[in-house]
Order: structure tokens, then C-alpha cells, then sequence
């Protein structure tokens, strides 16, 4: 018999090689945890939300808020599998995307290769038209000219049009006039305007090409699910707050980080109920590790690079790097263990599922006990040691080391290459690391978290309960968010700069209070934060800090935090206004909460290599272990979403919340 509830929510998370799927109904947690499926990602997201409803009898057709975190834009950019793009842009600039900026991301590589454009050169049309900086028409737009050229993308099966013309963020009118133009053929337009009104050409024009390219296909993939889900469905965004499922159609480059991004908001509200306010995220999937520092609040960031496509958009400064559970171990040329980029997936996997031809760092951590083959994934997806050991062995004799040294091997290089990826977010930026705590999840992540605190000098980590679904649960929680900006290049040498600025910020929150009455919420529901982009003058970056009247103050000490110097009697100037408009929605934070039961029973018992020694290891259900548990290593702890190795050197102990704390011996 199916039911109805009062309120239901579902997250869901989409990676590279499961579907992770939250649900709290009135309060309560279900969760369930599928394999993606790459060829047809919609698939595993459609018959994954059908199948918690039907385990959980709810009435399908229901009042049910369903939030997305999609792969969809991230791995049209990656694949290069967009829309075929019509660049219209000011006369003399249709190459900007080729010329690019002189910074080299290797500066001594003497044999870089820049990234082929999303458009090419026979698709890019200039136009007679100038605006100048201070957004004075001085060369009116050649209307004849562009009638051509929208004449050209109709005759030659244009899918998606991108218009970026000089200076447009100071006055968008001739990009207007495009809009109006090019309306009739009924394809998506990406304006520089809309997507992102600021100065750089380049950043600009990349950010809005990109939109153009992956907007059909993104389209696409919302609008069957739309059709085909039984209630409505938000869409998460980079910067950690969802939208309409029409605003992320009309401006879909703002979410190629969505999954990650609802992990890392999932990990400080939980961090932050255990008493941790300065924390480093950690989250290791199937295919890629997402890191982010959160210094009492989420690190932000508009410069991102997506497959050597720069997105200047405002997101969670989140680190990614190529190594996951499904990873693949290979000898370079030089005869060197390298581990990733290259991911086996969902589909053929690890050999461990059956499928896999190439040794991972899943099948690794097998081969050494640290997965207990018949209580993955809850014990619904056993795996086949047999298949892994032989894997191994040849994988050893190719390099000339044991199995076990091949197999530790793997997960060194793993971790190293993980540990990296942490400092560049943390030392390199000023932050010690002994100030922070580890907040670990995704489904690998439990497998490989001590090894990297201790590497790394951190003192605590924090697991939480369903660590393996939290970007997913992170869905739940999050807030409804928009992000405006606007460029002033002001310096800060006239004295009555800061009222002058809060009159130039009326525009920028009209159009947000607008924007989120369309989204369902009043201005009295609505929290505007306004913050603005300042560098000392003469420098080619920013650094953003809240907008009060003592900003500069704010900046001199940030500068010197993240740099080691400030210049106090250096004129700064202020780039860009940027709002955020927050809409509050009714988090599930307390359902996190009260999982485990009266016991902690050791349900098994077995060796398990650490070091190069077999020791013997505890395992225990995650759900048996109650508040104040102690865990003393070597023990396992295996959940349905995840399992969690604690080394002989660490102990873990069980908060109120659930979390699991574990810290070194």
C-alpha cells in the first residue's frame, strides 16, 4: 500500500560509477545506491528515484522535491560532446578564444598545447559594432552584417548561438539587438551579458561559449527528466545552492561542479553540528577526488578550469584530481607506478565486479583485506577476490615486486597524489593543516582517510554516518541560491567611495530580489550578502571580501594572510559587485542523526595486511555501533554506502551525532 507524507525530499548525486539516492520523509532517512549508467545517465537517476519510492512505499505521485547533482555539462566539456556553436562577436575579435591569455599552466613546458576551441575558426562571425568602456555606443551595429550571419547558423544546422561583444558588460544593447534577432530560429542564445557581465574578454567569451556548448545537451537531459519524474526537480549549482530546473536550462555552465559541491555543504553542516568549524573535505568516489577547504565557512572561487576551458562563474573552490576507487594502475614509460587519471567506472569497473580487465585501486584495497568482498555495497554486490588475486599477481610480476608490494604500491601512489591535491588548498594558501579536522566521505574515501591524516600531520577525522551518500544528502540541505556580478573598476582613493558603491549594488539586488520571487520566495525570505572584487593597483588578480565600510582593512589582511605581505599605502581598486541572494529552505539536519542501535558487536573476524603484515582485524556493522563506541585499530566498518579501515595506529569513537571520530593512537 503506498503512502502519503507531508514532506519529502530526495537528493540525488551522479557519478562516474554510482547514483547515490537520499530521501527523508518526515524526518527520516532512506537511502539507496545504484550503478550509474554512463551511456544513458538519466536511466540510473530515473529507476533509482522509482526504486527507493517503491522500497519505501511513497506515493509516487505525491507533493515530492527531488534536487539533482548532474555530471551532464562537466563531461559534455570534458568529452568534447557539445552543440555545434555560432560565435558572433565584435569584428577583428572572432579569434580571442584561440589567442587565449599568455599564462601557460606549465611555465617551463617549452611544448604546451592549448585546448582545441569549442568553436572553430569557420564558425566564428564578426560584426561591425563598438561600445566603449564606459558603455558609450561609438559604432552602432551593422544590422545588415548580422543578418547574414544569422542567416549562416540557419543554413549550416547551428545548434547553439554564443554573442560576446566588447565591453557588453557595460552596456548590452547590441548584444540585445542580437537576442532579438536570432529569436525566430529557435535555438538556445547564450549572451556575455546575462552569463557573466564582467571584464577580460577571454574569461568572458570562454565562460559564454561554453554555456552556448553545453546548453542543448544539458536541455535535453533536464527536460526528460522533467517529463519522466513525477514531481518537480530543482537542479544543484556549483556554488552550493540550487535553481530551477528553467534557470539551470537558461544557464546550465552553473553546475559542472554541482555533485561536488553538495558534498562539501553536506560536510561542514555536518562537521559544524559535531563542533568542527575549520575543516578540510575529502571526498573519494568511483572515478576523481574532490577536495575544499572550509575556513568556518565554504571557500569560494570564480576561477575554475574545466578541461582547459577557464569558467569564470562563481562556484566552491573545490580541487579535483584523477584518482578514485575505479582508477587504473599502469607502468609508464619510465617503468613508474602510475595510478589515474584513467578510470575503469561503472562500466567495465574494477575487475573486482566482474567486468574489469585492468587492476584498480578498488581491486588493491581488496587483494589487501580492506574490503570484505561479501559486505559491499550492504552485502547486495558481492566480489570475486579470485579474479583480483590473479590480477594482481600479474600485474606484480610485470614490475618485479610481490603481490602485496604492488598492491600497497597502488595505494601509495593513490594517496599521495590525494595528499598533494589537500596542500595545494592549504599550505600553499597560508592555512596549517593542525588547524584543521578531516571531514571523509564518498565511497572510498573511508579506505584511504588515515593514511592521508597521518601523512599530513591532521589530527582528527570525521566520518559520518552514510559517509558514501553525502553529496547526495548534502542535496537536502542545501539552500536555494543565485550569484549577480557587475563590473566598476573603481579605486579607492575618492572618499566617498564606499555610498557611491552601495548605490551601484541597487541594480545588481533589484534583479536578484526579482529573480528569487520567480523561484518561490519573498524579499523577506531572502538574504542578500553583497561582497566585492579588490587588488592593490597594478595587479592582474583579485581577492574578494564582504563589502563594509572598513573592506580595505578586510583586504590588506587577507592579502597578507594568503600572500605574506600587505601594501597599506598602495591605492587598491574595486574590480567587481557580486550578490548573493540565499533563499532558506527547511534542512533535514536532525535526521542525520539517532541512527545506531544498543551494541557494538564485532560480527567477523579476519587478517588484513597493513605495512606489509597481516593483522588481525575486527569488522563491524556500521549501524550496531551506538554512541560512545570506542573502535580500536586494526578494525573495518562497513555500511551500505561505504567502509571505513582503521589502522592499527588509530582508534575512532562514536559522537552523539552518529559521526564516527577518529583520531591517531
Amino acid at each position: 500500500m503506498r503512502k502519503s507524507f507531508s514532506k519529502v525530499k530526495i537528493g540525488v548525486d551522479t557519478g562516474g560509477t554510482f547514483t547515490d539516492i537520499v530521501m527523508s520523509v518526515d524526518n527520516k532517512i532512506f537511502t539507496h545506491k545504484i550503478l550509474s549508467t554512463p551511456q544513458d545517465p538519466a536511466l540510473a537517476v530515473l529507476q533509482g528515484i522509482h526504486q527507493i519510492l517503491e522500497m519505501n512505499g511513497v506515493n509516487r505521485h505525491q507533493d515530492i522535491e527531488i534536487i539533482h547533482g548532474s555530471t551532464i555539462a562537466t563531461n559534455t566539456l570534458i568529452e568534447r560532446s557539445g552543440a555545434k556553436v555560432l560565435l558572433i562577436t565584435t569584428k577583428n575579435f572572432e579569434d580571442i578564444l584561440e589567442i587565449r591569455r599568455q599564462a601557460r599552466s606549465d611555465l617551463y613546458d617549452f611544448n604546451v598545447t592549448q585546448p582545441i576551441p569549442l568553436v572553430p575558426r569557420e564558425q566564428r562571425f564578426g560584426v561591425c559594432e563598438r561600445v566603449l568602456h564606459n558603455g558609450s555606443i561609438q559604432t552602432p551595429i551593422d544590422i545588415n552584417r548580422l543578418d547574414q550571419i544569422i542567416n549562416q547558423a540557419d543554413m549550416n544546422q547551428i545548434s547553439s548561438i554564443a554573442v560576446c561583444f566588447l565591453f557588453s558588460y557595460a552596456n548590452p544593447k547590441h548584444e540585445q539587438i542580437v537576442e532579438g534577432k536570432a529569436v525566430d530560429l529557435n535555438i538556445p542564445i547564450s549572451a556575455s551579458h546575462k552569463i557573466l557581465p564582467e571584464y577580460r574578454e577571454f574569461e568572458r567569451f570562454s565562460t559564454t561559449v561554453a554555456n552556448a556548448y553545453i546548453q542543448p545537451k544539458v536541455n535535453s537531459y533536464i527536460s526528460r527528466l522533467r517529463t519522466e519524474l513525477p514531481s518537480s526537480i530543482r537542479i544543484m549549482q556549483s556554488n552550493g545552492g540550487s535553481i530551477s530546473a528553467q534557470t539551470a536550462c537558461d544557464q546550465p555552465i552553473r553546475t559542472v561542479l554541482s555533485g561536488p559541491a553538495g558534498g562539501v555543504i553536506g560536510a561542514l553542516k555536518v562537521a559544524q553540528t559535531a563542533g568542527f568549524d575549520r575543516v578540510i573535505t575529502f571526498d573519494m568516489g568511483g572515478t576523481s577526488t574532490d577536495v575544499s577547504l572550509c575556513d568556518t565557512q565554504i571557500s569560494m572561487t570564480t576561477e575554475s578550469n574545466i578541461s582547459g576551458i577557464p569558467i569564470k562563474v562563481p562556484m566552491i573552490d573545490i580541487q579535483t584530481v584523477g584518482s578514485g576507487g575505479g582508477s587504473i594502475a599502469e607502468i609508464d614509460s619510465g617503468g613508474a607506478l602510475k595510478v589515474g587519471p584513467r578510470s575503469a567506472g561503472a562500466d567495465p569497473g574494477p575487475i573486482c565486479y566482474g567486468r574489469g580487465k585492468e587492476v584498480t585501486v578498488t581491486d588493491a584495497n581488496l587483494y589487501l583485506g580492506r574490503i570484505d568482498p561479501n559486505h559491499f555495497l550492504g552485502g547486495h554486490m558481492p566480489l570475486n577476490p579470485e579474479l583480483v588475486n590473479e590480477a594482481i599477481t600479474n600485474f606484480a610480476n610485470q614490475v618485479g615486486l610481490t603481490p602485496i608490494q604492488a598492491a600497497e604500491g597502488i595505494i601509495d601512489v593513490a594517496n599521495a597524489k590525494m595528499e598533494r591535491t589537500i596542500r595545494v588548498i592549504s599550505i600553499e594558501r597560508g592555512f596549517d593543516l593542525r588547524d584543521f579536522a578531516l571531514v571523509s566521505f564518498g565511497g572510498a574515501g573511508g579506505l584511504h582517510t588515515c593514511d592521508l591524516a597521518r601523512n599530513l600531520g591532521i589530527s582528527t577525522i570525521v566520518i559520518p554516518p552514510n559517509c558514501g551518500l553525502l553529496s547526495a544528502y548534502g542535496m537536502i540541505l542545501s539552500d536555494v541560491v543565485k550569484d549577480y556580478s557587475q563590473t566598476v573598476l573603481r579605486k579607492s582613493i575618492e572618499t566617498t567611495i564606499f555610498s557611491e558603491l552601495s548605490h551601484n549594488f541597487s541594480e545588481l539586488i533589484s534583479q536578484a530580489n526579482d529573480d528569487m520571487l520567480a523561484e518561490g520566495f519573498d524579499c523577506n525570505q531572502v538574504t542578500l550578502h553583497r561582497t566585492i572584487d579588490v587588488r592593490y593597483v597594478g595587479q592582474s588578480h583579485e581577492l574578494n571580501v564582504e563589502f563594509t565600510p572598513n573592506f580595505a582593512e578586510s583586504f590588506h589582511c587577507i592579502h597578507n594572510q594568503r600572500f605574506g605581505h600587505a601594501k597599506h599605502d598602495t591605492v587598491i581598486e574595486i574590480v567587481n559587485l557580486r550578490v548573493r541572494a540565499v533563499g532558506k529552505t527547511e534542512d533535514s539536519m536532525d535526521t542525520i542523526q539517532n541512527l545506531g542501535s544498543n551494541s557494538r558487536e564485532k560480527f567477523y573476524h579476519k587478517n588484513v595486511i597493513f605495512n606489509g603484515k597481516n593483522y588481525p582485524t575486527d569488522l563491524y556493522h556500521r549501524e550496531d555501533l551506538k554512541t560512545g563506541s570506542e573502535i580500536n585499530g586494526p578494525s573495518i566498518i562497513v555500511e551500505l554506502s561505504a567502509t571505513t579501515v582503521i589502522p592499527p595506529d588509530f582508534s575512532a569513537e562514536i559522537d552523539s551525532g552518529q559521526n564516527m571520530i577518529v583520531k591517531q593512537k
